[in-house]
């Protein structure tokens, strides 16, 4: 067993040194080529993409919604090429970048608080990571792992090697608690779904869901800023990072009340973010779950030491 381990990484290192060694238009078209085969022959989660479409976007066409989620799968299709090149990046791979709001991410560092950065799966998440670790600005990214050892081997030591920090999402509180003392720049995923008790009942696109509570937890706890920041790969192929203006921390009287306000404010933000590149963001996952509360009577959102990133997913 632990040769044929042996013997499959090294084969996927030397597909991903071929792979990333392309010219960029070959790579463009292998990623464009893995977006169609995964939606228009294989079909994987299709139907998710158009009953997540349904919800979000009920005024477009059937025709509309083809070409966002085709549009989707082809992202996820590029990511995973682009992910194959990040073992390879240097600083001659800063031109594949086009940062905009810079300063806002600066001027919240002067706080000396640390910084949270609230994100989705838009565009390449990892990609920016790259490209902040190559400007000297690294990131804290909170992250799930493969439950395949090997694989989430793998996947680690590309994604760390430039210099990115990762925290695994379970129970990652303590951490992410230190990291924001010691200055860091802490990325929290959070559009994804979490349901009771760890999550708190949300509206995503004005239907009802699950979010993770962490991210306001921590701004709540530390003072630390909230900037909302994405990725998107513009028509010349290059990853366009914006960082938004800092989102005010506002109480709601008791603790709940706020951190379930503030919450619901990040993720109107990141559906503010999802309406404007719809094409890019990652329709295959199930955001819309049924959100059944699960607490007993008299309990509080979940405290600290649950848990509080969503994470990356794998």
């Amino acid at each position: 067993m632990n040769n044929l381990i042996y013997l499959t990484r090294k084969t996927i290192k030397l597909i991903f040194f071929i792979c990333s060694h392309l010219p960029r238009k070959l790579q463009s078209a292998l990623g464009v080529f893995l977006g169609i085969m995964w939606f228009d022959i294989l079909r994987i989660r299709r139907q998710i993409i158009f009953a997540n479409l349904d919800r979000a976007f009920p005024a477009k066409t059937r025709s509309e919604k083809t070409a966002i989620g085709r549009a989707s799968c082809i992202n996820l299709g590029l990511v995973f090429v682009e992910f194959m090149k990040l073992r390879f990046f240097s600083q001659k791979n800063l031109d594949e970048f086009v940062i905009y709001g810079l300063e806002h991410l600066e001027a919240a560092g002067k706080r000396q608080k640390g910084v949270c950065i609230l994100t989705l799966h838009l565009g390449n998440g990892d990609y920016a990571c790259a490209g902040f670790a190559l400007i000297g600005r690294p990131v804290t990214l909170i992250s799930k792992q493969f439950r395949t050892k090997w694989i989430n081997d793998v996947w680690f030591e590309i994604r760390t090697r430039l210099g990115t920090e990762l925290l695994l999402s379970k129970r990652s509180s303590y951490h992410i608690l230190k990291a924001l003392k010691k200055q860091k720049r802490v990325v929290f995923a959070m559009d994804q779904f979490m349901g009771s008790p760890s999550g708190v009942k949300t509206t995503f696109f004005g239907h009802p869901t699950g979010s993770s509570p962490g991210l306001a937890f921590m701004a709540e706890r530390t003072g630390a800023p909230v900037l909302p920041m994405y990725t998107y790969r513009n028509k010349e192929g290059k990853t366009e990072i914006h960082c938004g203006e800092e989102i005010p921390f506002v109480e709601k009287g008791t603790n709940d009340a706020t951190i379930a306000y503030m919450t619901q404010v990040y993720q109107d933000k990141l559906e503010e973010i999802v309406t404007k590149h719809p094409d890019q963001w990652m329709w295959v996952h199930r955001r819309w779950k049924p959100f059944v509360k699960n607490k007993k009577p008299g309990q509080g959102i979940s405290p600290l030491g649950q848990g509080v990133g969503q994470g990356v997913s794998p």
